[in-house]
């Protein structure tokens, strides 16, 4: 085997809600390419980042976090999950090291250990924790047998991601590159920019809002951009009128903010001006609804 020959293949990031699986994948493509917060279930549709370079290109899968699926957009996120770990040639089980092993895990462990694909334990957040707590963690998951490598990091610092690079190239199979060098996801700017909106939306509010909440993109005009500007019109979609008012705030000062945030976070993306114009909408349900989650790329 030629040790210098180029390794692709697909790497899929899983674990429950809030272990850092987002955060991971854009240190390791090096670029934000899935958005970010505090809430559980930020994640709800197959985000891809690819890094390429000398040794080789991986394309990394970033998965809705493993939680029991209640509504229809919940079950489309947990069948995803299943056919990411099983399409993968590699998985990163992604654990939040702060949480002591637990009933909460055994779930995701079955999940992976049934998957096929060798799986890397990932202990996440170990900036956090008393070191002495960390050998018995690591200790307790290993005895489970679902692992081939285990790397203690942190996905927010880049404390030992270099090394858990080195090793993912290691485990992939000898392949040319799947996609085209420059690219560093599949998914469109429209797709993208519908979920920096969200994101701004999710750092603003708490309690049942972000889990009710969805950004259809209505209007994204490019006929300008050769004049450094694009001009976007998005709906932000919740299931009650109660969190529409919560949402749009006194005198509008809540959706305005929003709007300026991820206004300055899309020109970020787009390398250029943005004029962008937020709509609340309120669909009851629409969580619910196959057409609506066809519309918001929710895949299952």
């Amino acid at each position: 085997m030629n040790k210098f020959a180029p390794r692709s293949g697909y790497v899929c990031i899983a674990g429950r809600p809030n272990s850092g699986k987002s955060t991971l994948l854009n240190t390791l493509v090096g670029q934000k390419v899935s958005i970010v917060s505090s809430n559980p279930q930020t994640t709800r549709n197959r985000i891809t980042g690819i890094l390429t370079e000398e040794r080789g290109q991986i394309v990394f899968i970033d998965t809705p976090g493993i939680h029991r699926p209640y509504y229809r957009m919940n079950r489309r996120m947990a069948h995803l999950v299943d056919q990411s770990l099983q399409e993968a040639d590699l998985l990163l089980h992604m654990v939040d090291a702060a949480i002591a092993f637990g009933s909460g895990e055994k779930k995701a462990i079955e999940m992976v250990k049934a998957a096929g694909p060798k799986t890397f334990l990932i202990l996440n957040k170990v900036d956090l924790i008393d070191k002495n707590h960390l050998l018995p963690q690591i200790d307790s998951y290993w005895k489970t047998g679902a692992y081939a490598e285990v790397f203690p990091i942190s996905a927010l610092k880049g404390t030992n991601v270099e090394q858990l690079l080195a090793a993912i190239f290691q485990y992939l199979p000898e392949s040319e590159p799947i996609f085209d060098a420059e690219t560093v996801t599949n998914r469109s700017e429209r797709f993208i920019v519908s979920e920096l909106i969200r994101e701004q939306v999710l750092r603003r509010t708490r309690a049942e809002i972000p889990h009710s909440v969805a950004v259809v993109i209505d209007r994204f005009d490019e006929s300008d951009r050769q004049r450094n500007q694009v001009r976007i019109a998005a709906s932000v979609v919740v299931e009650k009128n109660s969190q529409k008012k919560i949402i749009i705030g006194r005198a509008g000062e809540g959706i305005k903010q929003i709007g300026t945030k991820a206004r300055l976070e899309i020109e970020k993306l787009l390398g250029c001006r943005v004029y962008l114009e937020l709509f609340v909408k309120v669909i009851e349900n629409w969580r619910e609804s196959e057409r609506f989650l066809d519309q918001l790329e929710i895949e299952g």
